[in-house]
């Protein structure tokens, strides 16, 4: 079928000699007549969106644009995103975090900032500073209450990451780290398309090792293959429980249930085998038998990151909205995440 319009720009069930949807001859033409599309065509603005124009001139002062994707959620691409933003700006670089989970924000949770609000200047809305080189912006700081559910069609959402693009004054910054919601719905689509003339460094895709989420993840690096953004990598979070011995809780089964035996643990682990308190617990939570995501990476192409082991204390600083790498406590995943952050700064 011959058509008029460029290939972009030409619905694939237009009629033939379709002149384009950007043409000031959409829906009007002769060609036009019977085409399911007459109406919309007709109707729609012409030519490109003063919009992305206004996003072009934001995200000129912004030096790498990294996405951070997950094929499934709860797979911990929130704590990441909010981990590699705290570890970048304790570099010293200028960080920006951009939360676009409109309908399940985490990051001010996982940043410490909850109850903030944003506020306006001549220049746009303002982030909110962790730091003075940490700055976020999300849905969280505009909801009256943090337990309101934010039930938006695609539209209402397209427009809030757009105005997001478009009116956050982040200033000169070296990294804007992008939290998106899991899948490949209507937030990729958006922020891929509006940030598409801004270079986009690329994604960072989070999944753990069994099967039931590399499937997703999958799909996720087709998504960005089809649509031209390139994968940083992929990195494969709870690989693993690690947690020092000294931490764990014991318990004794009985046909009353479960008494903590914790405290008469400990006592005899350090009466008869002290040694046991300098050892790290590790096992296996999810089945990684069949590779895990490193064998996915080989598979199709795309570079492997590294691994993050399950570290209960990682989980409670993303709870206290700290970083992880401010102290020792995080001992079993703050090295390993160090490893993928620095593999990632040699890379870009």
């Amino acid at each position: 079928m011959e058509n008029g319009g460029s290939k972009g720009d030409v619905p694939e069930d237009a009629n033939a000699h379709c002149p384009g949807t950007q043409s000031e001859e959409a829906g009007k033409a002769d060609s036009c007549a019977g085409c399911p599309n007459q109406q919309i065509c007709a109707t729609a603005p012409k030519g490109p969106d003063p919009d992305l124009v206004a996003i072009a001139e934001r995200m000129a002062t912004v030096k790498h644009k990294i996405l951070v994707l997950s094929g499934k959620g709860g797979v911990g691409k929130s704590t990441f995103s909010a981990q590699l933003s705290f570890a970048l700006a304790e570099m010293d670089h200028q960080v920006g975090l951009l939360d676009i989970d409109i309908c399940g924000p985490s990051i001010p949770k996982m940043l410490g900032l909850e109850g903030q609000d944003i506020h306006q200047s001549n220049l746009g809305w303002s982030p909110i500073y962790v730091e003075s080189n940490l700055g976020v912006m999300s849905i969280g700081f505009m909801l009256p209450n943090p337990d309101d559910a934010v039930i938006w069609r695609g539209p209402r959402k397209n427009g809030l990451i757009k105005q997001f693009l478009k009116d956050v004054d982040w200033g000169e910054i070296d990294y804007l780290v992008v939290d998106a919601p899991p899948g490949t719905s209507d937030e990729h689509i958006s922020i891929v398309q509006y940030l598409q003339a801004t270079e986009v460094d690329g994604a960072i895709i989070v999944t753990t090792p069994q099967q039931v989420s590399l499937i997703d993840v999958r799909k996720e690096i087709n998504f960005c293959k089809k649509v031209g953004v390139p994968v940083l990598g992929v990195v494969e979070n709870m690989s693993g429980l690690r947690q020092a011995f000294t931490d764990l809780k014991f318990v004794k089964p009985g046909p009353a249930g479960e008494t903590d035996a914790t405290e008469w643990a400990m006592n005899y682990i350090k009466e008869k085998a002290p040694e046991l308190l300098s050892v790290v617990a590790c096992s296996e939570v999810f089945d990684s038998s069949k590779g895990g995501a490193e064998k996915m990476c080989h598979e199709m192409g795309v570079p492997f990151l590294g691994k993050v082991p399950m570290d209960p204390q990682l989980c409670k600083a993303a709870e206290e909205g700290r970083s992880c790498f401010a102290d020792q406590r995080c001992s079993a995943s703050a090295p390993a995440l160090k490893s993928i952050i620095d593999k990632l700064i040699k890379t870009k």
